[in-house]
C-alpha cells in the first residue's frame, strides 16, 4: 500500500491536485461571495416588490432552482463565446446558487416581524436604511447556518465543472488517474479525493453545528 501511495503522489502530482484543490476554492469563495449579494437582491425584489421586477426575481428562482447545474454548466461554457472557460463555469455556479440563496434569505426576511418596518418608518427611516440597518442585519443573523450549508454544497458542486475540462480539484484527479491502470492506484486516487472534500466539508459542517448550539445557548 505503501508502494501504490510512493507511486501515485509524486511531487509533481500532489502539486498538479493541489493547484486543482486551490481553483476549488477560490471559485467556491468568488461563487458563494456573488451569489449572496446577487440572491439578496432577487430576495428583496421577490419579498417587497410585488409587480414587475419581483414577479420577475420569482421567474429566475424558480427556473434555475428546479433545473439541473450540469445544464447551465454546458449552457454556458458552450453557447457563451466571451471569457475562459473558467470564467464562464464560474457564471453558470454563480447564477444557479443565486437562485438558491435567494431562496434561503427570503426565508430570513419572512422571518422578521412586520413590526420591524413600522417601527423604523414611525422613526424616520427610508425603506433602503430599514433594509440596510434593521431588516438584513437581523435576517443574515438566521440564516447564517443555512448560507454556511450552501457554501458546502457549492463546494461540492464544482466537481460538476470537470465535465467541461475545467482543472479543479475533481478534474484534477481525473487526469492523474489517467496515467494509471493499477486498480490499487486509481482507488488510491478516488480516496484522495474523497477525504479531501471530507476534511474541508466536514470542518465548515462543525462551524454549522457549533454556531447552532451557540444560538440555542443563548435563545
Amino acid at each position: 500500500m505503501i508502494d501504490v501511495f510512493t507511486n501515485v503522489f509524486t511531487p509533481s502530482n500532489v502539486q498538479f491536485m493541489f493547484k486543482g484543490l486551490l481553483l476549488t476554492l477560490s471559485l467556491s469563495v468568488s461563487v458563494v461571495i456573488i451569489s449572496i449579494i446577487f440572491g439578496t437582491i432577487l430576495a428583496l425584489l421577490r419579498t417587497y416588490e410585488k409587480r414587475f421586477f419581483g414577479k420577475l426575481a420569482g421567474f429566475y428562482i424558480e427556473v434555475f432552482r428546479n433545473t439541473p447545474l450540469l445544464l447551465w454548466i454546458l449552457v454556458c461554457c458552450f453557447m457563451i463565446p466571451y471569457g475562459t472557460i473558467v470564467i464562464r463555469g464560474a457564471l453558470a455556479l454563480t447564477l444557479y446558487t443565486s437562485a438558491i440563496i435567494a431562496e434561503i434569505v427570503r426565508g430570513g426576511l419572512n422571518s422578521v416581524d412586520d413590526g420591524q418596518f413600522e417601527a423604523a418608518l414611525s422613526q424616520g427611516f427610508t425603506l433602503i436604511q430599514t433594509l440596510m440597518y434593521i431588516v438584513l442585519p437581523q435576517c443574515f443573523k438566521n440564516i447564517i447556518p443555512s448560507l454556511l450549508s450552501q457554501v458546502i454544497t457549492t463546494i461540492k458542486d464544482t466537481s460538476f465543472l470537470q465535465v467541461v475540462a475545467i482543472p479543479e480539484y475533481t478534474r484534477s484527479g481525473f487526469v492523474v488517474m489517467g496515467r494509471y491502470t493499477n486498480t490499487a492506484e486509481v482507488f488510491m486516487i478516488f480516496t484522495v479525493l474523497a477525504v479531501g472534500y471530507f476534511v474541508i466539508c466536514f470542518s465548515l459542517s462543525c462551524v454549522v453545528r457549533s454556531y447552532q448550539k451557540r444560538i440555542e445557548i443563548v435563545r
